[in-house]
């Protein structure tokens, strides 16, 4: 497949690499109608009265506000051909028809709401339809949120034990009624029962810790054989993580079954047993395509939406914001994740929807109250001390660190999973799963802080130490009676030695297996794990200057702050700057990340060391690749994905880049009037393109138009089934008037109707830097390269892709360049 034109219609399911975009301006939507017309006066009598645009060799007309334009687009029909204007499976969306399909039925709504108080009623229903829609959305991604934090939380604490009184209860809800708990053992009561208590009898010894140890194990294997065995039997598309392809999707993709109920489902269902397995991933990844799944699904209700593909994708925005809104409690930070991560084409509109459905959203999960802790998220903290100036220095170390994770993480799991798919390994996804799974929970068991659930274990190196807090990460030593103190910086006791060792075991094996679980046949998000390497990076760090400022206090760097016995370091600020800029160094983030960590802890007064800290991250991770971990994995899987975020510097003009070259064969072409439905249907047999230039006659090849292969077929069968008189011989004509036949010829085919009579084109001396400018903004499949009017070619999506990977493979990333800056200076 990757050999094939973008044009061509055998795409399949395991290659994607036909090519697709969104526009990301409305206004430039709106203008859909702007060609670069190069028809002349003397054309106008071979167009058989069509209205060409006269003018000069490179004119700019905009056929997209008038209303006499907008027929001319898409010249619809009273009557429309059925199936006429829809999209088979991996195929791009048309957004300049789309969009104009959707003004078509704005204006027919508008005239008709006068005429009686129906009309009127559904041009209300029309109108509100949007938010209806988004409602509906938000209502069911919040309780869906609700549903799955309460369940991984109860099955995450079953591979430790089971609550006796109430079964459904987990570890800290079971507790919660016991009079029998102390403060040093809370987590402790005779309700809770160990599986060595129930088993063995015994809560103590070797025995009863092997015992727990194999449960362990054991319920760990069995929630993840399960998760990727219905992964596999019910819904594939239910792995992963899903932005991706979200991403892909809102470009103007179309993947059928991605969004539908059946991985709905599944996938709310796998991701519960796969974050109770204990794998390294998380929820919130997946909770963005369960929010767009159900966004998929209501939009069905509406006709608005159901009936068009870009309105569809305006639902589809509001519905990521919804997800990361119940995912990570931060509403604002959903919207801004929306508009920056996912989002090609989001009008102001699109903005307020999506601000209301994440608002839903967070209403609903805080009505459900999963955590019982009356917060959306289960480590949201709160911090006492100001930051100081000189904690700038460790921040942007930490930043360092987030961008050189980030970039090494990404590197090393493209390697993996190209492996994985050009290996025989990859044709056993449940026993790689399986292996995973037993490698991470015999590894994870014997350290406290591996074994944990990863967002509880995020909640303790966020917390700061207080009189409350019994983790050994607050175990501090007081000079005076040898007992905990914890109103300033004291000298570390045994047991934040002790952790701190933990720590860095718990680091290396979550790098590790991060990289290897990423990409796995089940449901894994990335922003967990990789705000846990940071946090656990950060909190290392944290208590380094806290001890640093305790036992050299009069140092330059904190003499000024830090006087003896004052509280100056913050360790959980540190975990908390260093969970951002890891997963900041990831995924490229920046503005949204800054707003949701702060949404995460409420803490408005850190958001510099936040910023400083993000940025540091993006520039280093930029300095050897651009791409975050998403553009890569849609890179890997040959998604059709042009990023807006790219630079396009070179020098290449548009004949450089269009097909046919040289040695190809010659682009396949329709006649405007000449062509037989036999002659027709051999063209469309014979080749595999997706859509064909009509031109004037094999003698002028001047363009009239561009017609899709698809509308082509579905226009033949229905003509033939609908009208009579149409045999192979029938004449097909796509002008306005049909041809001067003989008297004894068949009835002919008007084929005007899905002729699109102004299609993008450019001149073969346009630059390119112009051409991905317009496919970006504008979403196009193809523009065709004329010549004076005359057809020279055509560029796709997929020919622009190509084009760009050629070129990245002769520039090197950043860091190469200033390696060999710098080696050059050192040898002259």
């Amino acid at each position: 497949m990757e050999s094939e034109q973008l044009y061509h219609r055998g795409y399949c399911r395991n290659s994607y690499n036909s090519i697709a975009s969104a526009s990301s301006d409305e206004e430039l939507l709106d203008g859909a109608g702007v060609i670069m017309d190069f028809h002349t006066t003397e054309d106008d009598n071979l167009l058989d009265g069509d209205a060409a645009s006269p003018g000069s060799n490179y004119a700019m007309s905009n056929g997209g506000g008038a209303p006499s334009s907008s027929t001319h687009l898409l010249d619809f029909l009273e009557e429309p051909i059925p199936g006429v204007g829809t999209y088979d499976d991996f195929h791009t969306i048309d957004w300049v028809r789309e969009k104009c399909k959707d003004r078509e039925r704005h204006r027919k709504i508008n005239s008709k709401k006068k005429e009686s108080a129906w009309e009127f009623t559904k041009s209300l229903y029309d109108a509100w339809s949007g938010w209806l829609v988004v409602t509906l959305t938000g209502l069911a991604s919040g309780a869906l949120a609700g549903l799955i934090d309460i369940a991984a939380d109860w099955m995450n604490d079953l591979k430790e034990g089971v609550c006796l009184s109430a079964l459904w209860f987990n570890h800290e809800q079971c507790c919660w009624t016991s009079n029998e708990t102390t403060f040093a053992e809370r987590d402790k009561c005779p309700q809770w029962k160990s599986w060595a208590e129930l088993i063995l009898g015994q809560a103590e010894g070797p025995g009863s810790y092997i015992m727990n140890y194999f449960m362990y194990i054991y319920w760990a294997l069995s929630f993840a054989f399960l998760a990727v065995c219905l992964v596999k039997v019910f819904a594939p598309y239910a792995c992963g993580s899903g932005i991706p392809e979200i991403k892909t999707i809102l470009s103007g993709f179309i993947i059928r079954g991605y969004l539908g109920k059946w991985t709905l489902m599944i996938k709310t269902i796998t991701l519960v047993l796969a974050v109770a397995s204990g794998l390294s991933l998380g929820k919130e990844g997946p909770l963005v395509h369960v929010a767009c799944c159900c966004g998929n699904i209501f939009s069905y209700l509406f006709p608005k939406y159901s009936k068009n593909e870009a309105k569809k994708r305006e639902v589809l925005s509001a519905a990521s914001a919804a997800g990361v809104s119940v995912a990570f409690g931060a509403p604002i930070g959903g919207v801004l994740f929306s508009l920056e991560e996912v989002s090609y084409y989001f009008p102001l509109k699109t903005l307020w929807r999506s601000f209301f459905a994440a608002l839903v959203a967070a209403f609903v999960l805080r009505s459900i109250n999963p955590f019982g802790n009356s917060r959306l998220v289960l480590f949201y903290v709160e911090y006492h001390t100001p930051w100081y100036l000189f904690e700038l220095l460790p921040f942007i170390l930490l930043g360092v660190f987030g961008g050189l994770w980030g970039a090494f993480f990404i590197k090393a799991n493209i390697a993996w999973c190209r492996r994985r798919k050009s290996t025989r390994f990859g044709r056993y996804p449940v026993l790689e799963v399986i292996l995973v799974a037993a490698i991470t929970a015999v590894v994870a068991f014997p350290n406290p802080y591996t074994r944990k659930n990863t967002s509880e274990l995020i909640k303790e190196l966020f917390t700061d130490c207080g009189p409350l807090e019994s983790s050994q990460l607050c175990q501090y030593r007081s000079q005076m009676n040898g007992t905990k103190a914890f109103s300033d910086d004291q000298p570390a006791g045994p047991g934040v030695y002790s952790a701190m060792w933990q720590l860095c075991l718990a680091l290396i094996f979550k790098i590790i297996m991060t990289i290897f679980t990423f990409g796995l046949k089940v449901p894994s998000g990335l922003f967990i794990p990789s705000m846990a390497i940071g946090a656990i990076a950060g909190r290392i760090v944290g208590i380094a200057m806290e001890q640093l400022a305790y036992y050299h206090h009069d140092w330059f760097l904190f003499k000024e702050w830090c006087e003896v016995g004052a509280d100056c370091i913050t360790p959980g600020l540190y975990a908390m700057v260093g969970a951002a800029a890891c997963l900041g160094g990831v995924t490229r983030m920046t503005v949204s990340l800054v707003i949701i960590v702060f949404e995460l802890t409420g803490g408005l007064e850190y958001i510099v060391p936040l910023m400083a800290a993000v940025m540091t991250s993006k520039w280093v991770g930029d300095a050897f690749g651009r791409e975050g971990i998403y553009e890569a994995h849609i890179r890997l899987n040959g998604y059709p994905f042009l990023d807006s975020k790219e630079e396009f510097t070179h020098t290449t003009l548009a004949r450089e880049v269009m097909r046919p070259r040289r040695n190809d064969p010659p682009l396949a072409v329709l006649t405007q009037d000449d062509l037989t439905v036999e002659e027709l249907q051999g063209i469309i047999n014979e080749t595999s393109y997706n859509g064909f230039p009509v031109i004037v006659s094999k003698e002028s090849q001047r363009l009239v138009g561009f017609a899709l292969r698809r509308d082509i077929t579905i226009a033949i069968e229905n003509a033939r089934r609908k009208q009579e008189g149409i045999v192979l011989n029938s004449r097909v004509y796509f002008t306005q008037h049909a041809p001067t036949l003989p008297a004894d010829s068949p009835r002919p085919l008007k084929l005007r109707s899905i002729l699109d009579m102004s299609p993008f084109t450019v001149t073969d001396h346009t630059p390119m830097e112009i051409v991905v400018d317009i496919f970006r903004k504008l979403g196009l499949r193809q523009c065709l390269v004329t010549h004076n009017g005359i057809v020279l070619g055509i560029i796709t999506k997929k020919n622009i892709l190509e084009h760009l990977e050629e070129l990245k493979q002769h520039t090197p990333p950043l860091i190469l360049k200033l390696q060999y800056f710098w080696c050059h200076r050192i040898r002259r």
